[in-house]
């Protein structure tokens, strides 16, 4: 750069140089490893095809009004001054996901963590027993409707049943229909839920780790072990860490089938009514396809900036 400066160039013509000679560069790199960007080819196309453009048509589609049956019509930012300031369901969808979100994204990050931890100083056999245990609810679909057994409202559900017959409580508790009940419940079913694909990845960290890697800390004064975990396992594990992050956000800010399967859609004074709800009563009941993409982009904004926190804070582990 200093070079073309000296040389009398123009901003111009500086910039005309720059964007040839990166052309040049990347043409060159093209015709050197062609037979790897062809294998890589099908991968990019349907990664192109399946993520990147549906985002982008979305996000498009969030300025528009579309409603399925019509030609959409470009509105600006309307369907994103209606969320925020006409629509108080929305708010309340925002405060119920953000509560959930905060609840149990660190309580089931941190609990797949310390029990992979903990399963993993056991005897093979049963670790692997204890490994299915676990991450079996995130692999058997709906398991979670057991608790609508657990906590139906009627003197058969396993919760009443039992209160009842020690005497704490005289009538049946409607558990799924109480405002004071709902929330708890469907926080407790969320963070079991969430011991899945993240517990099973930190596993799967614990198993590759290095053992002389410990031997070298107890040398260089390690004294016990959570200065072990720290210092020497945790920074080891940052790729299983950061995946499962971002396993632990996706299942936060997705929380919906939960609430509509225990709770019922909308739920009792919207208690338990969440981003998702919204986003799927606005697309898949009123076909309202604008304004749903608006919320679904909302949503996608919140993740992507949410995951930015958190592999800051993921970087400082061991330090």
């Amino acid at each position: 750069m200093n070079a073309d400066l000296d040389r009398g160039l123009t901003g111009r013509q500086i910039v005309r140089s720059y964007v040839q000679d990166s052309l040049r560069s990347t043409g060159r790199r093209l015709r050197k490893n062609w037979t790897g960007y062809f294998f890589l080819l099908p991968f990019f196309l349907l990664f192109f095809t399946f993520v990147i453009l549906p985002v982008v048509i979305s996000i498009w589609y969030s300025f528009t009004y579309y409603n399925i049956l019509n030609t959409p019509k470009f509105i600006g930012f309307k369907n994103y001054l209606d969320l925020f300031i006409h629509d108080d369901v929305f708010m309340i969808a925002v405060k119920n996901t953000f509560v959930f979100a905060v609840i149990t994204g660190p309580v089931g990050y941190l609990a797949s963590l310390m029990f992979a931890w903990f399963i993993n100083e056991l005897p093979g056999k049963v670790r692997a027993v204890m490994v299915t245990i676990f991450y079996a609810p995130s692999i058997s679909g709906a398991v979670y409707l057991i608790w609508t057994i657990l906590f139906s409202g009627d003197s058969y559900g396993y919760i009443n049943s039992v209160l009842i017959s020690l005497g704490f409580i005289n009538d049946p508790i409607q558990w799924l229909a109480d405002t004071r009940y709902m929330a708890p419940i469907v926080i407790l079913v969320t963070i079991w839920m969430s011991l899945g694909a993240g517990f099973l990845s930190f596993v799967a960290g614990f198993q590759t780790l290095d053992k002389s890697q410990y031997e070298a800390g107890y040398i260089d004064g390690i004294s016990n072990r959570w200065q072990e975990l720290w210092f020497i396992t945790l920074p080891a594990m940052k790729p299983q860490l950061m995946f499962g992050a971002v396993m632990s956000i996706t299942s936060a800010f997705a929380v919906g089938d939960i609430t509509v399967a225990l709770c019922g859609n909308p739920s009792t004074d919207y208690a338990v009514h969440t981003v998702i709800n919204h986003l799927n009563d606005y697309g898949g009941t009123r076909f309202e396809m604008g304004y749903a993409c608006a919320i679904a982009t909302i949503l996608f904004l919140s993740m992507i900036v949410l995951n930015e926190i958190i592999q800051k804070l993921l970087n400082k582990v061991g330090r």
